[in-house]
């Protein structure tokens, strides 16, 4: 496989550069076919969960890829507008999925989203790859989403959705107990989530009054501090089981039955790919590693494609 190298000019090569321009609104204006054919739909999966999403269907569509967005991010991100739109013009359906509590969908569960929810994030890979089954299925995740994704490449194995065709991990959270107080340490990052998770409780909160005592959180300047506090609405007892069920363990990647790709900026200031030294990756599963990108960014230019867009859609140009 020929992989093309990306060398953006210097002024986009800063890490922290990278990464700010991957959210910024500006990128995701001007027309995009793939949002004027967007229906809004909610897939009723197993256990009564329900989660919404975004599908956008054309004719003589060649695939569905199925985007999932970082944590706190959501249909409507940035950088899932633009991959849709780039995949979307290459002839691919694209479905962009809400995690719980992510976008508008606060009201949809009675329960709070955290990472260790995959079966309902593997329902819905499921549902969506059964309701296109004439069409293969392209699994492409952001950060977090990149975990769901590699996770769902792992339980292919025992539980094969038949047209999963390959997957996507941009960024991924590989070692989440390690990456977690990372953001704490980065002013602009720790602000940015602070905002949005206490802001998504909120909303939480208001959807279900009298069930989550928000008070609890009053005073916590940190990530992780939150995190703390946060258990007491999760399974978990100690914040080591809290991340590790949502971990890529070692061996998570070996013997895989769909094409899986790890697309990784050595310079991430989010999900170090230091994290990936820990995993035995081998075919079909493949790691592209690169110089510069940040995270979930990528960006050779302010307004055009990004790296991995354009190499997405060059892999998948013989479908």
């Amino acid at each position: 496989m020929h992989i093309e190298t990306f060398t953006p000019p210097r002024f986009l090569r800063p890490a922290m550069v990278q990464t700010f321009l991957a959210g910024q609104k500006f990128r995701s204006r001007g027309h995009n076919p793939m949002r004027d054919a967007a229906q809004d739909v909610i897939l009723d999966l197993p256990d009564g969960v329900r989660l919404s999403g975004k599908l956008s269907t054309q004719d003589n569509a060649r695939g569905t890829v199925m985007l999932l967005s970082g944590w706190e991010g959501s249909a409507d991100s940035t950088y899932v507008l633009c991959c849709g739109r780039h995949l979307f013009g290459q002839g691919l359906n694209v479905f962009r999925l809400n995690f719980r509590d992510h976008g508008d969908s606060h009201s949809l569960n009675e329960g709070l989203f955290y990472g260790g929810r995959f079966d309902e994030v593997w329902d819905a890979v499921n549902a969506v790859a059964t309701q296109h089954s004439n069409l293969p299925l392209i699994l492409t995740g952001f950060s977090l989403g990149g975990n769901f994704a590699l996770r769902v490449a792992w339980e292919n194995k025992a539980r094969a959705i038949k047209n999963l065709h390959s997957v996507f991990a941009i960024s991924p959270v590989i070692n989440p107990l390690a990456a977690a107080p990372i953001p704490d340490t980065q002013p602009l990052i720790k602000r940015y989530f602070m905002k949005k998770w206490t802001t998504s409780l909120a909303k939480k909160a208001q959807a279900y009054p009298g069930l989550y005592d928000l008070s609890i959180f009053e005073g916590e300047k940190t990530i992780m501090g939150l995190t703390e506090r946060f258990l007491k609405f999760t399974p978990f007892e100690t914040i080591e089981d809290f991340f590790n069920a949502y971990r890529i363990w070692p061996d998570d990647l070996t013997g895989l039955n769909v094409p899986t790709q790890i697309i990784m900026a050595k310079d991430d200031p989010v999900t170090p790919a230091a994290h990936l030294r820990d995993l035995n990756i081998e075919r079909p599963a493949m790691l592209i590693e690169l110089d510069h990108g940040g995270h979930n960014a990528f960006f050779n230019s302010l307004n055009g494609p990004t790296w991995y867009d354009l190499h997405i859609a060059r892999q998948l140009e013989d479908l």
